[in-house]
């Protein structure tokens, strides 16, 4: 099932989305100030690539990650999470889009607290 989910996923849109996040880590990474930004771009890029075969932690992270954070929520961080949110209640509601939407809710952890998030393989 997670085979196949990842397939469904990358030919739906992963891979664009990836490619997407991939070249704003890399816009984000030409400027000193952005990098944390950046490198956020490029985990975000590797768990929308093969996200059914990896899950979100969020771990520890410092006085820059705290300010990376407070300013990712007031750009929109809060409204990549709700609408993640949203979707994933959406797929959950039938039995076959269960793994999309618990999907969703993995990246509303990611969008919520981006700096202090792990992601595990």
């Amino acid at each position: 099932m997670s085979f196949l989910g990842n397939l469904i996923w990358i030919v739906f849109g992963g891979l664009i989305s990836s490619i997407l996040w991939f070249i704003a880590g890399l816009i984000l990474c030409i400027t000193i100030v952005f990098i944390p930004f950046g490198r956020q771009c490029f985990k975000i890029s590797n768990f929308v690539l093969w996200p059914f075969g990896s899950d979100v932690n969020i771990g520890n992270f410092g006085i820059f990650g705290l300010v990376g954070n407070i300013i990712w929520i007031m750009l929109f961080g809060w409204e990549l999470c709700i609408l993640h949110l949203i979707v994933g209640l959406i797929f959950c509601i039938t039995v076959v889009g269960i793994p999309f939407g618990l999907q969703h809710f993995k990246f509303a952890k990611l969008a919520l607290v981006p700096f202090g998030a792990k992601i595990n393989r």
